[in-house]
């Protein structure tokens, strides 16, 4: 399941992150790639624990509290901290999959990545090329959003970020430790969840949104692991 979430983070809060996210120093992205992915990895991260990458971290992870949307998507247990990542001057990162079981280095708690998110924060005429290119049973998917836009897709897809041959890219990514943990159950539940809420503003006298809304809690309680 891809979902693209508009708005994550508003005008003052994206104008924030872009200035302290241009003015900080990065280093090559390659320090936190797995073995596979060392070789087909070129762009700059902030290093996790950089004192911006944990303040601006800590505003998406807000943003990421008051989104509806996210929440009924993704159904989080736990979140890894947001990072930062900058495309420029031919960068690119080719076809890989997300590894399964990261750690918090501050914490050494870990996570397994059930949902990959990349929140963008250059505007699409910034730059050109960096499409996030995700591949699943029906093809491969092209995706590049506006500043402040977030995209939500399996982590067990390949997927790949093309070449930007101008200007730069700069976007936030980190992972979702689901409450449930197949992508298959995650849709149907998302798809259950939206079908009840366009119930409640359409009919909300009608009963079969209760015995829906009981459905969904009862699958929720089935096939979650907390």
């Amino acid at each position: 399941m891809l979902i693209t979430i508009p708005d994550m983070l508003t005008a003052s809060e994206l104008k924030q992150a872009r200035a302290a996210l241009d003015a900080a120093d990065w280093v090559d992205g390659r320090v936190t790639a797995g073995y596979q992915a060392q070789s087909v990895k070129e762009n700059l991260q902030l290093p996790e624990g950089h004192p911006v990458a944990v303040k601006l971290g800590e505003m998406v992870l807000a943003a990421l509290a008051r989104s509806p949307l996210f929440m009924s998507a993704a159904l989080p247990l736990r979140v890894f901290p947001p990072m930062f990542n900058r495309y420029t001057g031919g960068g690119h990162f080719g076809t890989h999959v997300d590894t399964a079981i990261r750690a918090n280095a501050s914490t050494g708690q870990r996570i397994r990545t059930d949902v990959s998110a990349t929140l963008f924060l250059s505007k699409p005429e910034e730059y050109d090329g960096g499409e996030l290119a995700v591949e699943d049973t029906y093809g491969v998917h092209s995706v590049k959003l506006p500043a402040g836009h977030m995209v939500l897709y399996p982590a067990t897809s390949l997927h790949r970020v093309t070449s930007v041959t101008r200007g730069a890219r700069v976007a936030s990514f980190f992972w979702v430790q689901s409450m449930i943990r197949n992508d298959g159950d995650r849709s149907l539940l998302y798809d259950l969840d939206t079908a009840i809420q366009r119930l409640a503003v359409e009919s909300p006298k009608n009963a079969a949104g209760v015995q829906l809304t009981g459905v969904y809690h009862n699958l929720l309680r089935r096939w979650a692991e907390i």
